[in-house]
């Protein structure tokens, strides 16, 4: 195979995208070009006509400023791009856009572009081969491969989730370090001087080292033996000139900003390219396609033929679970709790019960916590740890990595799976760079939150959430729920298992009462009556979670003063908005004095009411003190609520 040329092209290919955008980055494709060309052309297990394929490898470009590269290396790989597609590079409503993202460019396995994202989000995913392969019986075999660069490497969540899969022994993952000493302002020695390979040594990978970047046949030496390393992730350092090949390499001034038309000239020379970028690439692009078609189609055909055969020997739910990996999946767990008596207790507790019933009917369903299984509720019971002597565990051990497991778990769910991740709301902080990246993929990814106000007391205000969930609220494509009781806790899960969109379900640590007027079927609106006036409308109460039962006595209250009060329950506002006009009109009408009870920020709630003075919320921290005394000093005590709800109806 005419090898150089190929990579030559890939090079040009990359360059005139970039040059055709005015934007973009031209000096990784220069200089890490040779590895992603090595890794297509002789290691990645992929098939170009269908790239929802179960048994893929699967590849991350962390570095997703990359993204021309990477677009280059798709097409030349036989991927269903065309050459319109690449000069569309950073254009609207274009499949190629500035960043690598999921769901829109065919062989683009995660959406990258924060750095260190990448790389935690693979951790996840070799860890779901590494489940799914004990599932179905040695059935699937991948490996989960990244590009990094040093940005990617200097991120915290990085570290966080490498020192996790170092404990796992994941040895189906191999990264692959873009290592060029240089850095968006300058060079890499100002910022970042460690010895990367040892810290890898330290936290357990397989380590080793290219010297030549230019030379493919050394890199390839370098996969092949972290192939054949089972027990150990591993961590390659390939050592790259940034830019190679233009006016500017190996600086920082390459790294992204286009080369200019002089550069370009010089550069096709160097790399003897015809005066058109985009042209006469057709047959080296076949020739490329064809060779990982041939070196592919076996391996393919074999596990087809095995994929077909276990297909039809396993059982109804292997089968279904086995299906569901690349298909839509639907869940009724309302059925599952019609013999289902809850106590009174704290919401995390009832949705400790309610998820372990969950685990129990569905194999997809798993996930884990931040160290703190043990205060949020949610180890699931009868499935053991997933460990490095047990990959079909269900309980996933994050130790205290709330930014990695984020990441984590978005790998699991680009897996096919229902992961969900757990630890306190006021730490949702760490998470939020996940959760968003959950939404921009619109992935099925749960983060269940406990210890969800003030009300945690002595904890004190480093502790106590007061701005998360309107964070959490703000976020596109993601739904937040706060279930006041079983009912609702219920219906939050049966909603979110049923929508393919990333979900937050937030639960109180205090002990709650079960209410007969909610309806675990109504959550799905977002927002539903759940006390109808008796007579004349005075007002209506708008409340979430553990103050739905506040709201509810205060209206009994009221009432027997002769205001009639209507309460209403918004477990999820993000449903609420999506209802019709004349559903919320009929929920919330118009002309009548709204209030809001929520133990937390202020914000987002203004839209319901008619002031400030209207929302039994917060504007400031929280206290360190028993419940009630911090309650009364915030003045959010039951008592001073009901007055000032009272004053405001007269």
């Amino acid at each position: 195979m005419n090898d150089e040329k190929i990579i030559s092209a890939i090079k040009a290919l990359s360059v005139a995208e970039i040059s055709k955008a005015k934007s973009g980055h031209p000096g990784i494709a220069l200089g890490a070009a040779p590895i992603l060309y090595t890794l297509y052309s002789r290691h990645m297990n992929i098939d170009v006509t269908n790239d929802k394929w179960i048994n893929k490898d699967r590849f991350i470009m962390s570095a997703g400023h990359g993204s021309a590269l990477l677009y280059a290396t798709l097409y030349m790989s036989g991927f269903d791009l065309s050459i319109s597609d690449l000069k569309n590079f950073r254009q609207i409503d274009s499949i190629t856009p500035g960043h690598p993202e999921f769901g829109v460019t065919k062989g683009v396995d995660s959406s990258t572009g924060p750095l260190g994202q990448g790389i935690a989000t693979a951790v996840g995913i070799a860890s779901a081969e590494k489940y799914l392969k004990e599932k179905f019986d040695n059935l699937l075999d991948y490996n989960t491969y990244v590009l990094c660069g040093e940005g990617d490497l200097m991120e915290g969540v990085t570290y966080e989730a490498c020192s996790l899969a170092g404990n796992l022994k994941l040895g189906n993952l191999i990264v692959l370090y873009d290592s060029n000493s240089v850095t968006l302002d300058g060079d890499l020695n100002k910022s970042f001087s460690e010895d990367v390979l040892k810290r890898f040594d330290s936290m357990g990978w397989h380590t080793d080292k290219v010297l030549d970047g230019n030379n493919w046949m050394l890199i390839d030496m370098a996969i092949s033996k972290a192939k054949r390393i089972t027990d150990k992730p591993s961590f390659i350092e390939i050592k790259t000139t940034i830019g190679k090949d233009s006016l500017l390499q190996g600086t920082n001034k390459v790294h992204g900003n286009p080369l200019t038309k002089e550069d370009i000239r010089q550069l096709k020379e160097k790399l003897k390219l015809d005066k058109d970028l985009f042209s006469n690439i057709a047959s080296l692009r076949k020739e490329m396609s064809n060779f990982i078609r041939i070196r592919v189609s076996h391996d393919k055909k074999t596990w087809d033929t095995k994929y077909n055969a276990y297909i039809n020997s396993c059982d109804e739910k292997t089968k279904r679970f086995l299906e569901s990996l690349s298909e839509d999946k639907r869940y009724d767990i309302t059925r599952l709790f019609k013999a289902e008596i809850f106590d009174d207790d704290e919401l995390r507790n009832i949705n400790g019960k309610v998820m372990n019933i969950i685990a129990d009917n569905y194999p997809a369903f798993l996930g884990g916590s931040a160290d703190l299984s043990s205060s949020t509720k949610t180890y699931l019971n009868n499935f053991g740890d997933f460990s490095k002597d047990n990959y079909s565990g269900k309980n996933f051990w994050f130790g205290v990595r709330e930014h990695a497991m984020g990441a984590f778990i978005n790998g699991l769910a680009l897996s096919g799976l229902r992961p969900f991740a757990s630890t306190f709301l006021a730490f949702s902080d760490y998470q939020k760079p996940s959760i968003r990246m959950a939404s921009l993929m619109n992935l099925p990814s749960t983060f269940v939150f406990t210890h969800d106000s003030v009300m945690i007391g002595e904890d004190g205000p480093t502790h106590q959430p007061i701005e998360q969930l309107p964070m959490l609220r703000s976020i596109p494509n993601h739904y937040v729920y706060r279930p006041c009781d079983a009912n609702e806790i219920i219906g939050s899960w049966q909603t979110i298992l049923n929508n393919d969109k990333p979900s937050s379900i937030v639960l109180s640590r205090s002990k709650c009462k079960n209410l007969d007027v909610t309806d675990p079927l109504s959550v799905k609106k977002g927002a539903y009556i759940i006390r109808k006036e008796k007579k004349k409308l005075f007002g209506i109460i708008i409340a979430t979670g553990s103050e739905v039962s506040l709201a509810l006595d205060i209206a009994e209250k009221l009432s027997l003063k002769g205001m009639e009060i209507r309460v209403v329950s918004m477990p999820c506002m993000e449903l609420f908005e999506e209802q019709s006009k004349n559903y919320q009109e009929e929920v919330l009408p118009i002309g009548y004095k709204t209030f809001v009870i929520e133990r937390a920020s202020k914000f987002g709630w203004h839209k319901y009411v008619y002031n400030d003075k209207y929302i039994m919320g917060l504007d400031e921290f929280g206290y360190s003190g028993k419940v009630e005394d911090v309650l009364a000093k915030l003045k959010l005590d039951d008592e001073t609520i009901t007055k000032r709800i009272e004053k405001l109806l007269k």
